[in-house]
Parts: structure tokens; sequence; C-alpha cells
């Protein structure tokens, strides 16, 4: 994998997409309806695994302290993972930028409903969530972060919706 960047294309395709643009119709991913998505998936963490470890839910959450996940969670897409490491190595006060996996899925799978038709119709992160272990295939050494101001801007954000009780995740 030469770029952890979305194309110009599926940028361009993503743009068409939050415009209503396509021809496509939105499908729901559930569990029972999920064979279509085809990988390479990715997983963004704050952890260090090593290749054939699985990734289990009941584990702390990395975005709620004290609070168990109940799912695990994993993209289609490098950038929603790049936020994730991000994300969880920032609000676990941790200087490191954090690790992204490539995955395998050991069983069913959904969209994740924390970003899925809330600010844009469908999945345009290509975010999923499982109940079942996501198996580490391969570690993506090379990936580009944002830029400092660009993450704090989501801290910030992240703050004031905890401060209003809106930061909600649906586990």
């Amino acid at each position: 994998m030469s770029s952890t960047r979305p194309s110009a294309d599926a940028v361009n395709d993503g743009r068409k997409a939050f415009m209503g643009e396509t021809d496509n119709a939105y499908v729901p991913v559930t569990f029972e309806s999920c064979d279509h998505i085809e990988g390479p998936f990715f997983h963004g963490s704050k952890s260090t695994f090593g290749i054939g470890d699985e990734l289990v839910p009941g584990y702390g959450s990395n975005f709620h302290k004290g609070r168990v996940s109940n799912n695990i969670y994993f993209s289609a897409l490098v950038e929603t993972a790049v936020w994730g490491a991000e994300l969880a190595t920032a609000l676990a006060g941790l200087a490191e930028r954090g690790h992204i996996y490539i995955v395998e899925p050991t069983g069913p799978f959904e969209d994740d409903p924390n970003v899925t038709n809330k600010k844009f119709p469908g999945n345009i992160t290509q975010s999923y969530r499982t109940r079942q272990p996501l198996r580490i295939l391969h570690e993506l050494e090379h990936w580009e972060g944002h830029a400092p101001e660009v993450l704090q801007g989501i801290l910030d954000n992240i703050a004031r919706l905890r401060e209003q009780g809106l930061d909600v995740i649906e586990d």
C-alpha cells in the first residue's frame, strides 16, 4: 500500500455522495447482510498488537473511560482508522500517535450506528462494528496523521459535546 490517503476519484465520489449526486442508493450493512463488503479493513488503536492477535470486545472503550465496549470497530478506509488511532491515544493522554492495523473480521458485522446516517446519509466513513474477533493481519507502518491543530479541533469538539452530555456512543 503506497498511499494512506484516498485517491482523488474516491474523494470526488465521497463529495458527490455528500451532495446526493450519486445514482447508488445506500444499502445498509447488517449482521445478516455484510458478505458483499470487501476489505481491506483497518483498525486504529492506541494499543500494540502482533500479527495473528485477535481483537475482541469486552475491554475498556478508547473513547469513554470506565466503559466496556461491546463491539470492535473497523473501517474500509485508512483515513477513518487514522482518526481512531489518533483520538484513542490523545484521549488516553499518550504522546504517541497510535497504530493502524489491517484486520480481518472473523464473523458478521454491521454499519457503525455512531456515524451511519448521522451528519450525511449512508456510511461515508465505511465504518463497521462486530461482536466477533478481528484478526490482525499486518500493521500499516507508514501513514500520515493529521496536523496538530486539526486534531486539537476535534478534541475540543469532543470536549464541548461531553460538557453538553452529547458524546453518546451507541454500543
